[in-house]
């Protein structure tokens, strides 16, 4: 499971012109999902990302959490997060999770994240054809995968 956290001021995501979900300050995250993801990289995602110390605190250090701050998470699934492009210039996408195992995950992950902040997230639609727009605070992006933990 991959996840391009980013640090926000506010975050919307628009399908077919319309709002879907939007926040103000706090975490918009880009997640691709793969066949090879269960129930511990969803775990273990959500616990990272509600508790990584990416908010400034008082001296301008960041020390807070999304926690901490209060503030909001908007969850956008996206598979071409898995691309590959060893081979010529179209990208395979040969690794991302097909939707019959996709969408269980990416609900699964909503539900992780939301008990794991304590409060409702937003999210996106799999599989639409989504605008997301952002303000990335710092700018600060960071890159997880749940393959790269130990």
């Amino acid at each position: 499971m991959i996840a391009v956290i980013q640090r926000v001021t506010e975050s919307a995501v628009k399908i077919d012109g319309k709002i879907k979900s939007e926040i103000g300050l706090g975490l918009m995250i880009l997640l691709g999902i793969e066949d090879a993801d269960n129930q511990e990289d969803i775990e273990w995602l959500s616990k990272k990302i509600v508790n990584l110390r990416i908010f400034p605190d008082e001296n301008g250090v960041m020390n807070r959490s999304v926690m901490e701050v209060g503030g909001e998470i908007l969850l956008i699934s996206q598979f071409t997060l898995h691309a590959s492009t060893k081979k010529g210039n179209r990208p395979s996408y040969i690794k991302a999770a097909k939707p019959d195992i996709a969408v269980p995950m990416y609900e699964k992950m909503i539900a992780t994240l939301e008990t794991e902040l304590g409060k409702s997230i937003g999210t996106g639609e799999f599989g639409a054809d989504m605008k997301v727009s952002l303000i990335n605070d710092g700018p600060v992006t960071i890159v997880m995968d749940s393959k790269n933990r130990v």
